[in-house]
């Protein structure tokens, strides 16, 4: 396993680790650090290992932080 997969794993460990945590705000706080921390590592994993492990890498993703999804979706449509 490389470093970008990884990374990877951490990255959905403190996602499912973060949300264990109580918060005033509903989780948008630590939403948008794991989207700003996401979307590199998206990068990196797709040039390290091919299109098909960042698709799988973005469909995790999209599954952990599936409300700002659904409400960029809302948004999108909205429009």
């Amino acid at each position: 396993m490389n470093l970008s997969l990884i990374l990877a794993c951490v990255w959905v460990v403190t996602a499912n680790l973060v949300a264990m945590l109580p918060s005033k705000d509903n989780h948008w706080t630590y939403a948008y650090i794991l989207i700003g921390v996401g979307i590199p590592l998206l990068g990196y994993v797709t040039y390290e290992n091919g299109p098909w492990w960042g698709l799988a890498l973005l469909l995790a993703g999209m599954s952990i932080l599936r409300w700002p999804v659904i409400y960029l979706w809302r948004w999108l449509t909205r429009r």
